[in-house]
């Protein structure tokens, strides 16, 4: 016999790209994993999954058991939904995801208060800046900064984010100066690698010049935002990053914006909510609360200019 707890196991399981990532998901042991797996298959009597060189595979039966168990959790969880709204408390599973240095810094903390406030609510927050992951329909809420291709979401808007290219004073001293974004090109540039995006293409406006773009050839690039502030911190070069992460820097003089005339296309902090359960009341809830948190932007703007 078949339990709500096995359908909601063998989902995370089914979504996951490995049994150790399910374990990691489930926050239990590898071994756990597979034994549970193991019994659930021996109940059912037959196979729900397959190991291939590329990770996990379902088997036929795996499909169905995934689809209508996902069925079966949504109307459990709509019919919670349902007599919860009788009441003014939150409670149910609440799934967000995050990037990592945005979800570290500002959607962690609210994350704790929401569950401080409401301890009939489960919370799960899963920090990433794959793409992949942020898109998947195993989430309730996703933030996001910046656009996203995320077809059958509901989108909505937490705060506004510019996004600046600076450089440390020690970077900058006794070398040509930017006036230009064509001037970029005889400049170490540093690279953010993430959401596929082509990160060597830098975009610019201007109120009277108009649109300018400028290939720039990167000196070092990673895919971790943290160290890539760390290297401009060092004088290593000029990055484009957002005002959440470089505010202070650019406040405290640590950083300095180059071509203050110029804007970079924005990256507002957006929230993408799943279609099935983006008007919970858990969902609504949580939204409420990172807008207060995220208004007025707790980032310091503006900061001197040069």
């Amino acid at each position: 016999m078949l339990t709500s707890d096995d359908l909601a196991f063998f989902c995370v399981v089914s979504g996951s790209a490995s049994l150790a990532d399910a374990a990691r998901k489930l926050n239990v042991t590898p071994p756990a994993i597979t034994q549970r797996l193991k019994a659930l298959e021996q109940r059912v009597g037959v196979r729900l999954m397959d190991r291939t060189p590329r990770g996990l595979a379902l088997t036929d039966e795996g499909e169905m058991l995934v689809a209508e168990g996902a069925a079966i959790i949504e109307a459990i969880e709509g019919l919670a939904e349902s007599l919860g709204r009788r009441t003014t408390r939150v409670r149910g599973k609440l799934r967000i995801a995050a990037p990592y240095g945005f979800g570290r810094e500002h959607v962690a903390p609210v994350v704790a208060e929401f569950a401080r406030l409401h301890p009939e609510a489960t919370v799960i927050l899963e920090l990433s800046d794959h793409p992949n992951v942020l898109t998947s329909d195993s989430w309730d809420v996703v933030i996001h900064i910046g656009a996203l291709n995320a077809a059958g979401r509901l989108v909505t808007t937490l705060a506004p984010n510019g996004r600046v290219a600076c450089a440390a004073p020690a970077y900058l001293d006794g070398r040509a100066p930017i006036a230009h974004p064509d001037d970029l090109r005889h400049h170490r540039c540093l690279a953010l690698r993430e959401n596929n995006e082509d990160v060597t293409l830098w975009r610019f406006s201007h109120p009277e010049q108009g649109a300018a773009a400028v290939r720039v050839r990167p000196a070092m690039s990673t895919n971790d935002g943290t160290i890539m502030r760390g290297w401009a911190l060092a004088g290593l070069g000029v990055i484009v990053r957002s005002e959440w992460d470089v505010a202070g820097d650019l406040a405290a003089g640590r950083l300095v914006r180059v071509l203050p005339d110029w804007t970079c296309p924005a990256a507002d902090v957006v929230a993408l909510l799943n279609a099935r359960h983006g008007r919970s009341r858990r969902a609504t809830v949580f939204l409420e609360m990172m807008r207060d948190a995220l208004h007025p932007v707790p980032w310091p703007v503006p900061w001197p200019v040069p």
